[in-house]
């Protein structure tokens, strides 16, 4: 007799938002739009979560990309994402095809397919609680139970003496490695300069650049020894012109915003990428980062996840970081919180990972109340 598997029982939404300070000491113009999440206009961020009660009373979490879409994903998941997985079961390796098969239509990218990467993420943290181990441990045996982070820096308006001074700030908590958001030479320059010739050090350029024009920022940028430059153009899945810089400089990354996995798995396969960044609540959840796994270790492209979160989607960035190779860093972004919603928020530049079965996100209810400004309950 076959074992009766354990269906969704229940969905609940919870958008939060919550308040942050970056350290800005200068205010001004600056050279990402306001919808970048590293711009000065964003004091507060916002996390869309899902959790999925299934019926044998387990809990699961997830979350959907993400900051100012969240009114669409909302609408994604409340509307068609959210009631489609209602009652089917609460396992993502029977989920997933019905489900991406369903909204195929809809996009392989976009608020549709952020829900599904949040709903995939929650089966995996039920999936991996009925197999009582760490998600972790399910996407491989030897993964860490510690990973390090890289601090990763908002904007600071291309200023060098801003850039170097929150360098410093984030040496002063032990970070030795470091993402910027900035694109001139001058305030790259700063931060090697002050981060030091061993450091890591990484920027985002946002889409920034025509091929030429980034062909020739990357060669102006040459001397700070960048190890990764990320998004270097417009559109960010224009898998030709990635190739070419990549074929020439060898220090390409991008993912976050590629078109579905098979998007993301064409620019590692033509050699477009020296770094896969696929985001967890982007992408198609853990899932998806379990296909992009296995392609970067068969194909030699290394994957690093990307994580702007710090909600349940940062829990799963950890796990999933933790379950590739040792050199593999956490994303983590450098803010300050006036409080923590969980045991990893705010945390590095080394985090341990809790034991706990499944994703072992665990908020602090009285913080999730407190800052809740939405929510839904579908069953």
């Amino acid at each position: 007799m076959t074992e009766k598997k354990p269906a969704v029982a229940g969905i609940e939404l919870l958008l939060v938002s919550m308040p942050f300070a970056a350290g800005r000491r200068v205010v001004g113009e600056e050279s990402v739009d306001e919808y970048n999440a590293s711009s000065q206009s964003f004091t507060q961020m916002e996390s869309l979560m899902v959790k999925l009660t299934d019926t044998e009373g387990r809990v699961g979490w997830g979350e959907a990309f993400g900051h100012r879409s969240n009114p669409a994903s909302w609408a994604a998941l409340e509307g068609i994402v959210g009631p489609f997985h209602l009652h089917r079961p609460a396992d993502p390796l029977d989920a997933r095809h019905e489900a991406e098969y369903a909204f195929h239509a809809f996009g392989r990218t976009g608020p549709v397919h952020y829900a599904l990467s949040a709903i995939d993420t929650a089966l995996w943290d039920l999936r991996a609680q009925r197999e009582d181990k760490p998600l972790r441990h399910l996407l491989s045996a030897s993964a860490r139970d510690a990973v390090d982070c890289y601090a990763s820096l908002v904007h600071y308006g291309e200023d060098p003496v801003e850039v170097a001074h929150h360098i410093s700030r984030a040496q002063a908590q032990g970070y030795n490695s470091f993402k910027l958001h900035e694109s001139t030479p001058e305030a790259v320059a700063a931060a090697r300069a002050q981060a030091g010739d061993a450091a890591d050090l990484m920027t985002d350029v946002n889409c920034r650049w025509t091929t030429e024009e980034a062909a020739a920022a990357i060669t102006a940028l040459r001397p700070s020894r960048l190890k990764w430059l990320e998004e270097p153009v417009f559109p960010p899945d224009d898998t030709a012109a990635l190739g070419r810089l990549n074929r020439e400089f060898g220090c390409v990354s991008a993912g976050e915003n590629a078109s579905g996995v098979l998007g993301l798995l064409e620019q590692m396969r033509s050699g477009a990428l020296a770094y896969a960044q696929p985001s967890v609540g982007k992408i198609g959840g853990i899932s998806a980062m379990r296909e992009i796994m296995d392609a970067g270790t068969k194909m030699g492209v290394a994957v690093v996840p990307h994580c702007f979160y710090y909600g349940p989607a940062l829990h799963a960035s950890a796990q999933i970081t933790a379950a590739l190779g040792a050199e593999t860093q956490l994303e983590v972004p450098f803010l300050q919180w006036p409080e923590q919603l969980h045991a990893l928020h705010g945390a590095g530049p080394q985090i341990q990972l809790s034991s706990a079965p499944g994703l072992g996100f665990d908020p602090d209810d009285a913080v999730l109340q407190k800052h809740l400004i939405r929510y839904a309950s579908l069953s």
